[in-house]
């Protein structure tokens, strides 16, 4: 039977991807797989290295992940072995200075008072972005990867399992990248395509999901940010709602909006981190209130579908966190960006979200995404909140 195109397959060595893999290939199309090496010390940026996969063991000398790289060691090996099995080729993208620059964008967004998203800019900037440049050095027609979410007649659209839907962190991806992207696994419940995993005898089965920052094994991000930007470690005020010193703290990096655990001050009721200053290194305690916005404005749009239709507030879901789910609001577009204003992905357009409810923990960072108000399952766009107002 002819193929019906060469896809290159991001395996990250987890079963979601295997699955997508192995789906992709009972369908008829001819897939290549690609580990991304995110960490590899002293290496040729933009290498791509084809790997034998006649076995199903990884040479530790041969991929030299290092202990900062998005994916472990053995990750790369349960890549390379999952590709082994299935008999499809497998490569070795070095994408250490991309990765870099998400790193940096981490790191800048905290110093600035922001609470950064790397997985969304990863996806943009590498999975649905870079990728697609060493997919056409291998003349392969497609990009595809693990996510449960859903590409349909040119449109970007959630998961079935909504337990597990990663639409909202695929929202930047281009309306021309879109046409070339396939998410094999958008259509299954997570237990079926383990299922699918065991049945095809998949090592990776059983695999756990990772949970924590990819390039942050350790959970300790605030390490990561003074590592590289030792300044931030000083000692700053905690203030309450009026103004009022009521505590210290080691850097106003180290805390997120909404955050209630490990503030280090007790004002006798619950208290929550309502705001931070990086300018003055100085956080905000208040209780409950303080957390929830009526609006919000958002920058760096990326369109997915006619932008137009919002020239003037619009009904509209929109999700303003990833674990949140999406809810009622109005959409308006808003030209471009203030003249200077920087811009990470170079997108300049930004529109304004009223929420139909106050929503707690509108944090300027974090993406927001925009879904049909006809059909919620339809991903519209979407930006990244720059404030939010009571």
């Amino acid at each position: 039977m002819p193929s019906k195109g060469k896809v290159l397959v991001a395996m990250s060595g987890g079963v979601d991807s295997s699955v997508a893999a192995a789906l992709l290939m009972r369908e008829g199309y001819e897939v290549v797989g690609v580990f991304m090496r995110l960490g590899s010390p002293g290496e040729t940026v933009g290498e791509l290295t084809p790997f034998d996969t006649a076995g199903v063991s990884c040479d530790p000398a041969k991929v030299k992940i290092g202990h900062q790289g998005c994916c472990s060691i053995n990750d790369a090996a349960d890549a390379r072995g999952v590709a082994g099995g299935l008999g499809v080729p497998f490569y070795v993208c070095n994408f250490k200075k991309d990765f870099g620059r998400i790193i940096d964008y981490f790191v800048e967004s905290y110093a600035s008072g922001a609470t950064p998203n790397p997985c969304v800019r990863c996806n943009d900037w590498l999975k649905f972005g870079k990728l697609h440049d060493y997919a056409h050095q291998i003349d392969a027609e497609f990009v595809a990867s693990g996510h449960y979410a859903r590409v349909e007649n040119g449109r970007l659209k959630r998961g079935v399992d909504v337990s597990k839907d990663q639409s909202y962190v695929l929202f930047g991806a281009s309306r021309e990248r879109l046409t070339k992207m396939m998410l094999p696994i958008g259509g299954y419940q997570k237990s079926e395509v383990r299922a699918i995993a065991e049945e095809l005898g998949l090592p990776v089965f059983d695999k756990p999901d990772s949970q924590e920052i990819c390039f942050v094994p350790d959970n300790d991000y605030a390490g990561l940010v003074e590592r590289r930007r030792p300044e931030l470690a000083a000692k700053g005020s905690i203030l309450d709602e009026a103004g009022n010193v009521v505590g210290a703290h080691d850097g106003q990096h180290r805390f997120t909006i909404g955050q209630r655990r490990g503030v280090g001050v007790a004002l006798g009721y619950p208290i929550y981190v309502v705001d931070k200053n990086p300018a003055t290194n100085t956080i905000t305690v208040g209780d409950g209130e303080g957390l929830f916005s009526s609006a919000c404005s958002v920058g760096e749009a990326n369109w997915l579908t006619d932008a137009s239709k919002y020239r003037d507030w619009t009904p509209a879901w929109v999700q303003h966190r990833y674990n949140s789910p999406a809810v009622r609001a109005e959409v308006r577009t808003d030209g471009v960006m203030p003249e200077g204003e920087a811009s990470p992905s170079g997108r300049l357009g930004v529109f304004q979200v009223r929420f139909e409810e106050k929503q707690r923990a509108v944090a300027p960072g974090q993406a927001l995404v925009i879904y049909d108000d006809d059909d919620p399952d339809v991903v519209v766009g979407g930006g990244w909140i720059r404030s939010a107002s009571r």
